[in-house]
């Protein structure tokens, strides 16, 4: 097996856990409870009136059930869905080929509608509001428009960057909805309902152990799961407890707190390299070797959300609570025993 097609089979395996791990209906969606009773609502309504669902809108880092969202609300309007990614749409052709294969009342996913290009972007205005789509022909004397009639559908566009949506696109959306991070609680309940679902043996202290260090992300929780249930399976008779998790995740880089190696790598590098900050995004994307963009998508809003860093006009710096994970003062020198 080559080192590629090997990769492709860890993919293909990767989406299959997550596939069976995705919950298919509101009930069994845990967390985002606002969300969701809105969600749900609107589902109602639109049943009620024998209606076409409003264009939703779903924002927040990866990871926290944005497109589970989208495979719900299809199953709950007994819809189809569709998925694409804003990258892959990069003309209008394309979008036009995946409007009209739908049907009346479909759903549409867009995820990461954000990297949308604006030229497909501003063809979605007209789709979205008047279910027509205005397609030119040619170029130059022979150039012509040619309006496409749209079944009535619904676009739940995702994006892990709101702040990039345009306004002319937001204001489309009927229901726009963030998705933040989950509580312990949240996620030590999706921790027992996945190992219920892959047959895994744990109990409640070690679900608890795996929910407080997966960053308040169901995937990343789900993902731990999977890589401490091996550790126990070859060390453990194949019972996950807390000192088996813990013994699992600190095989895996992960701290008490959740932060795996490149968090703590950020937080280092502004500690000892630019003595606290502010330092820019781009110098500190040098320094520990990761692009910018996943800096500030990935690691940068739980580091924030927790305290760990702030953002400035001058740019990252970080908090006292930082240097006391790591057991300094904030200026550098170590801390006392039990300070």
């Amino acid at each position: 097996m080559t080192e590629q097609h090997a990769t492709e089979v860890l993919n293909e395996r990767d989406q299959d856990f997550e596939l069976t791990l995705r919950p298919g209906r509101f009930e069994d969606f845990v967390g985002q409870r606002k969300v969701k009773d809105r969600l749900e609502l609107a589902v109602e309504a639109a049943l009620h009136r024998k209606d076409v669902l409003d264009h939703v809108m779903l924002s927040g880092p990866p990871g926290l059930g944005k497109t589970t969202l989208a495979y719900i609300l299809g199953s709950a309007m007994d819809v189809n869905v569709k998925t694409t990614s804003g990258p892959v749409i990069d003309k209008p052709g394309d979008l036009a080929g995946l409007l009209t294969g739908l049907e009346r009342g479909d759903i549409l996913f867009i995820d990461e509608i954000h990297r949308m290009q604006k030229t497909v972007e501003e063809y979605l205005y007209s789709a979205m509001e008047d279910f027509v789509l205005d397609i030119m022909i040619d170029q130059g004397p022979n150039a012509r428009s040619i309006r496409l009639d749209l079944p009535h559908f619904t676009l739940v566009g995702a994006t892990t960057r709101s702040g990039l949506i345009s306004a002319p696109l937001r204001s489309r959306f009927g229901l726009t909805n963030r998705l933040d991070y989950y509580d312990a609680d949240d996620l030590t309940v999706i921790v027992k309902r996945s190992a219920r679902i892959l047959n895994v043996d744990i109990d409640d202290e070690g679900a608890v152990e795996l929910a407080s260090r997966s960053r308040g992300t169901p995937r990343i929780c789900n993902n731990l799961l999977r890589r401490v249930r091996d550790y126990a399976q070859v060390r453990a008779d194949n019972h996950i407890t807390r000192p088996v998790a813990d013994k699992a995740l600190e095989m895996l880089d992960i701290d008490k707190h959740g932060l795996d190696e490149m968090d703590k790598r950020i937080l280092e590098t502004l500690i000892h390299k630019f003595s606290g900050g502010p330092v820019g995004i781009n110098s500190l994307s040098v320094s520990v070797g990761e692009e910018s963009g996943t800096i500030e998508e990935v690691y940068e809003p739980y580091l924030i959300q927790e305290g760990y860093l702030t953002r400035t006009a001058k740019g990252r710096v970080v908090t006292d609570l930082c240097y006391k994970r790591f057991g300094l003062k904030p200026d550098g020198r170590e801390m006392e025993l039990g300070l």
